[in-house]
């Protein structure tokens, strides 16, 4: 391993410089972490920040919070109404606006711009109201964002690298300000959730996936930097809308869109080293298995909707087992939908049943089934099938509906990946209740008008008896009396934990078994509370712990697999991992 990263770099991953702090892996180039809690900061800039400045800084603005003495000492007096209030009762006041919103759109866009004027405040008001708020942040709020980005931008979020920058990307990347990056978010805006292409104005998921990053990872927002890759578009709509901030061309495909890649990646590691974490984000299918394939072994690369979509899920059915019961090679499953998520999805079952049963991977591939747009993936169709889909052909007669899929395959678990609206219906639930006594039905598609089904279809067409999860949040429902909790698969779960165990550890490769690692602790979460109220999944209140135990379980991986050059070893990496964690509190400052 180590000659290896020797050849590729001319030294050592082991032996280079650790400019890691506490902090979430960050230099810490400010001096907050090595003050204490109480200790006053500088709240640097290029200078030190004082007046009218200071306030335009969302990093150090504290707006009402700044006490009389810092007013005095940072030329403050007379910007700001002689009011000082406190962190929380700044929270408490956002929260009662942002409740008077009834449209969620418009949450969003105060949220953002609450990003935008005060860094900490934003992040203590989703890390405190998170089931709350990670709806408005993220899906599904974040689709309609990203369908009008055009209208709401106000100024830029991340970086936006075009094809009229090819041949200077690296200038590109240093036209950022922050230098010290280990989080990147990349998109290029062609499969956006469940809504298809939105070219350039899919930067609203790289921008809203970094901020779960820092709510629910602790990872540093300085950390962290998202990026659109704009290649055109294939949205006529788009196209024609004068307020499209993208380039107005079709997409570029093959050897352009390569070389524009292939400069990217290059680009980054060269400027931010081996250990920044490059995580793929809503790329076309095509394009998503080719990047990975690529990527995964010359750069720490995470492609969230294969690999973490996979594990999230996988969390999920190894819970759902003590509700079920059996292990999981004893269950079968069939997918709606053959893409990213459910090969991604299908690819990890097969692996973590290989590794409990030391049956070969091919064999235990045979328990799981797809469906696509043209029906039952079968041997019969082999040759016309794309090429992540070839290992799924199993030996079966063609079938074309899903509900006769059901029928001839008789699955113990259902899970929905295809993007479209409404297809668990009512006969396809009501077969699988007739099979099982408790049928396991995972909803994933994004955003929620995209979801399979509804969490209310799911328990009444099963009369209670399903076991339902699905991607976007839906509201308790009563049936019979009794209060069904529906879970919800998030890769919010997974990516923030994952990403901050990969950088406390210092991993320079994303290995399958680390995303075995990251279900297996997701899984252990779950209480005998949660399951009586059929939850397979804990709530969201608890994720930074739920993430911190994810980036110990991981970084323990990575050092047992010889991937993390962060040496030592932690001695408790539960504990450094919490540690590592950015907390959004004020600062007293000098």
């Amino acid at each position: 391993m180590e000659s290896t990263f020797k050849e590729l770099s001319g030294e050592s991953v082991l032996d280079l410089k650790d400019k890691t702090g506490i902090g979430g892996g960050v230099e810490d180039v400010y001096g907050e972490d090595r003050a204490s809690q109480d200790q006053p900061i500088t709240p640097w800039t290029v200078s030190v920040a004082s007046g009218y400045s200071l306030l335009r800084d969302p990093r150090h603005n504290k707006g009402l919070a700044f006490t009389e003495k810092e007013r005095d000492a940072h030329y403050l007096t007379g910007l700001l109404p002689p009011v000082v209030l406190s962190q929380e009762l700044q929270e408490k006041r956002l929260m009662h606006n942002l409740r008077q919103y009834e449209v969620p759109l418009h949450r969003y866009i105060a949220m953002m711009d609450l990003q935008e004027r005060n860094e900490k405040l934003f992040y203590k008001l989703l890390m405190d109201n998170v089931e709350e708020l990670l709806p408005v942040v993220y899906t599904p709020t974040v689709g309609e964002a990203c369908q009008k980005y055009g209208s709401i931008f106000k100024r830029p979020q991340g970086l936006y690298i075009s094809l009229k920058e090819k041949g200077k990307i690296l200038e590109v990347l240093k036209n950022w300000p922050e230098k010290s990056i280990q989080v990147i978010v990349v998109t290029d805006g062609e499969r956006i959730l469940g809504l298809g292409d939105l070219g350039c104005q899919g930067m609203g998921i790289p921008v809203g996936k970094l901020s779960l990053y820092t709510a629910l990872g602790g990872v540093r927002p300085s950390a962290c930097l998202p990026i659109t890759i704009d290649v055109g578009t294939n949205n006529k709509k788009l196209l024609e809308d004068e307020f499209y901030i993208g380039l107005k061309q079709n997409r570029a495909t093959g050897q352009e869109y390569a070389e524009l890649l292939e400069e990217f990646m290059s680009a980054v590691k060269q400027n931010y080293g081996e250990k920044v974490l490059v995580q793929f984000e809503d790329f076309a299918n095509h394009n998503a298995f080719d990047l990975l394939a690529k990527y995964r072994t010359t750069h720490l690369v995470f492609n969230d909707d294969i690999q973490g979509t996979a594990s999230v899920v996988l969390a999920g059915l190894v819970s759902a087992l003590k509700l079920m019961g059996g292990t999981l090679a004893d269950h079968t499953f069939l997918f709606l939908g053959a893409g990213e998520a459910g090969t991604g999805i299908a690819e990890l079952i097969a692996l973590q049943i290989s590794k409990e049963t030391n049956v070969p991977l091919e064999q235990t591939r045979k328990k799981i089934w797809l469906v696509d747009s043209k029906g039952l993936i079968v041997c019969s169709r082999k040759e016309s099938l794309q090429h992540f889909k070839v290992p799924w052909a199993h030996e079966h007669e063609q079938v074309k509906e899903l509900l006769d899929a059901v029928k001839e395959i008789k699955p113990t678990v259902l899970i929905g990946t295809s993007g479209v609206g409404r297809t668990f219906t009512k006969e396809v639930v009501e077969a699988m209740a007739s099979i099982n006594q408790k049928p396991l039905i995972l909803a994933l598609s994004n955003p929620t008008s995209q979801s399979e089904c509804t969490a209310e279809e799911a328990y009444t067409w099963s009369e209670g008896r399903a076991i339902f999860a699905s991607g976007s949040p839906f509201q308790p429902v009563e049936y019979n009396g009794n209060m069904f909790v529906p879970g919800q698969a998030n890769n919010a779960y997974i990516f923030p934990g994952f990403g901050l165990g990969l950088i406390m550890s210092g991993t320079v490769r994303v290995h399958d078994d680390l995303l075995l690692a990251a279900s297996e602790a997701l899984a252990n979460q779950a209480t005998e509370e949660n399951y009586e109220k059929g939850l397979i999944y804990p709530p969201f209140t608890n994720i930074r712990k739920i993430s911190a135990n994810i980036a110990a379980t991981v970084a323990a991986k990575a050092y047992e697999l010889g991937l993390a050059s962060r040496l030592p070893r932690p001695k408790d990496l539960v504990n450094f991992a919490e540690s590592c964690m950015y907390t959004p509190v004020y600062r007293n400052y000098r």
